[in-house]
């Protein structure tokens, strides 16, 4: 398997796994994915395997320490050629087809990586309740409820911080 930055090739790959994984009210479009394909190249990536995407990881560079609800827009704005700030995850998804095989782990891995090359102080995301502990198993403290108001739903502030920094 490798990692690899996302290709406007991948897009309907991405799109199909984005479904797979989430209601049609917290889906991002295929627009705004291709946006970000766009957008942010640098932090949107893939996971393949002879050929075939099995999940993708991608969000923003933000100064906020918070992820922003701005960020699941076609309107994204990225702050990475400004020093600093939080890669802000707006979506870790994986094709159910290989779900527990440690997919997201080396996606996260992989992130987690260029926040130390790039000198961010880290990444955040917003996750349901159920997946606290996935995350937390992956280095990343619950900060508590989080403001957004995504999808309607209820949102906890998940960071990892730079050990660089």
């Amino acid at each position: 398997m490798i990692i690899r930055q996302a290709q406007m090739a991948d897009l309907d790959a991405i799109y199909a796994i984005e479904l797979e994984n989430f209601s049609p009210e917290e889906a991002i479009s295929r627009e705004i994915l291709a946006k970000h394909i766009e957008t942010i190249p640098s932090t949107f990536l893939v996971a393949e395997k002879s050929g075939k995407i099995l999940g993708y990881l991608e969000g923003p560079v933000r100064p906020e320490r918070y992820l922003k609800d701005i960020s699941f827009t076609e309107d994204v704005e990225d702050y990475g050629h400004l020093d600093g700030g939080f890669i802000s995850l707006t979506s870790l998804s994986i094709s159910k087809d290989v779900q527990g095989m440690g997919v997201g782990r080396k996606l996260l891995e992989s992130m987690k990586e260029i926040a130390i090359a790039d000198e961010r102080h880290g990444i955040n995301l917003t996750c349901h309740d159920y997946l606290i502990a996935y995350y937390e198993k992956h280095g990343f403290v619950n900060e508590g409820p989080s403001s957004s108001t995504y999808a309607d739903e209820v949102w906890f502030d998940m960071v990892w911080e730079n050990p660089q920094i």
